[in-house]
């Protein structure tokens, strides 16, 4: 057989993503303060672009942003924008500028925090416990192995690491670190250094001159049942009423199983919402929050160098053009952004009106197909849109995927959201009777009765993913 080249033609369609293309796809799924930051670092990048300031900010009218303000767009944009006459475009268009959707602007009279409540240091458990062996009756020997302790506790105050370890690490006998331990457990809070739940309890409960000894013995030889919340097999155990178990475990409670909760560096993180859904009168109102956002436009000092005339400005002009494409790429992506989102917002309101109008009970099952359908876009292009952004709604605070969930049959055959289903047994359980908790099968079914066709197993992972225990363990004594 023989070895020969030829030449052939081959017609093919392919998907070709331009760097514009995939500036704007990565624009729809950023986060309002993901956002910020990429609009910053373009501007630091780009010198056509510059920040419009508030004196010089007008009224506009939002149909200055939609498809009819903009004009028709040509076929190939990118063409067009090679094509361009850049002069005669900003004569005619004047200061190209991102400002549409824009929400309230903070007053200059809001109060902001001090400087110090922005730059202060919170004080951990190991800063804490060192300033006490400053203070307390320890030497140089006893300081150094304290340090070796307290840098092997967790967040929750618990000793990690086998005393053997420290033992080694400090050269000192396993008697003397012994000893240095049970002084660091006398220290601030109470139940720090502990190696197990159970000394943990027990270092709390000596603080105690009065301690019913039930207590001590429930600790030592109960703590699975007590978990259980077994009480009858304690006062069968001990020989005791149940009254004094339930005595004894209402001290128990009231004992701190994570002594170092108070210095735990986890901070409370505050959402922002993307997208804001008043109700007036009986109307809904979307605003899009835009606050913190730069407004952008292109920058009066270039614009004045293209209308230079001259040979000197050739090359000037060139690279001028080649970065206002970008900057008005960037602002028409900008404003498609805001545009899709407010699209994507209308057409879960629509067919969510129950759930801002009477709440999660209400929710009915949604998937991304169904709001594409409805802006005749893709699939992919809604789940962009909905990732990493949260909605404000007179029913509280909701990421945008929250709308979006599987249905559960009824009885009837209809569907329900799975939310609502979610919703509904955490009610049941709000109303149980706390001395005979229901089971999941009980919750399948109340459930039934209500209409809603569930199995056991998926009760089970419902009740699992919103944190309930189970019914042996939320069982409470009368």
């Amino acid at each position: 057989m023989a070895i020969e080249l030829r030449q052939s033609l081959k017609l093919a369609q392919q998907l070709v993503m331009t760097p514009q293309l995939q500036q704007a796809i990565k624009l729809l799924q950023l986060s309002r303060l993901e956002l910020a930051e990429a609009i910053n670092q373009e501007m630091l990048e780009n010198p056509v672009l510059e920040e419009l300031q508030e004196a010089d900010l007008e009224p506009e009218p939002l149909a200055r942003h939609t498809d009819e303000g903009e004009g028709e767009k040509p076929k190939n944009a990118e063409d067009s924008y090679d094509d361009l006459d850049w002069e005669k475009f900003l004569d005619e268009f004047g200061e190209v500028e991102f400002s549409g959707f824009r929400a309230t602007a903070r007053s200059e009279d809001e109060e902001f925090p001090s400087v110090e409540a922005t730059l202060s240091q919170p004080v951990t458990l190991a800063d804490h416990l060192r300033w006490q062996l400053k203070l307390g009756n320890f030497s140089l020997e006893e300081e150094a192995i304290s340090d070796l302790i307290i840098g092997n506790l967790n967040d929750d105050g618990y000793l990690t690491a086998d005393l053997e370890l420290i033992t080694q690490e400090s050269g000192e006998s396993a008697e003397r670190v012994l000893e240095v331990l049970k002084k660091v457990q006398n220290l601030d809070p109470v139940g720090i250094g502990a190696r197990d739940l159970k000394e943990c309890l027990l270092l709390q409960v000596r603080q105690f001159s009065d301690v019913d000894p039930l207590v001590i013995d429930v600790i030592n030889d109960h703590l699975g049942r007590l978990e259980n919340k077994d009480y009858r097999g304690i006062s069968r155990a001990l020989k005791v009423p149940v009254t004094r178990v339930r005595d004894a475990v209402m001290f128990i409670q009231g004992l701190e199983p994570k002594p170092g909760r108070p210095f735990s560096q986890d901070r409370a993180e505050y959402i922002t919402p993307d997208i804001y859904v008043y109700k007036v009168a009986s109307e809904f109102i979307i605003v899009l929050n835009e606050d913190g956002l730069p407004k952008l436009r292109v920058s009066p000092y270039y614009r004045r160098i293209l209308k230079e005339k001259g040979k000197d400005f050739e090359v000037t002009k060139d690279y001028i053009q080649d970065k206002l494409r970008s900057a008005v790429w960037l602002i028409r992506s900008l404003h498609q952004r805001q545009r899709t989102i407010y699209r994507v917002m209308e057409s879960i309101l629509a067919r969510q009106r129950d759930f801002f109008e009477k709440g999660i009970g209400h929710l009915k099952p949604m998937v991304l197909r169904d709001v594409a359908q409805d802006i005749q876009m893709h699939e992919s292009t809604v789940s962009r849109v909905t990732t990493n952004k949260y909605v404000y709604t007179t029913q509280g605070i909701f990421p945008m995927k929250f709308f979006f969930n599987s249905k559960i049959g009824t009885v009837e055959g209809g569907s329900v959201a799975a939310e609502s289903v979610k919703d509904r047994i955490k009610q049941l359980i709000a109303k149980e009777d706390q001395r005979k908790p229901l089971s999941d099968q009980e919750i399948v079914e109340k459930l039934r009765e209500y209409g809603i066709e569930i199995a056991r197993r998926t009760v089970t992972k419902y009740r699992e993913m919103m944190g309930i225990l189970s019914s042996s363990k939320r069982k409470r004594l009368a």
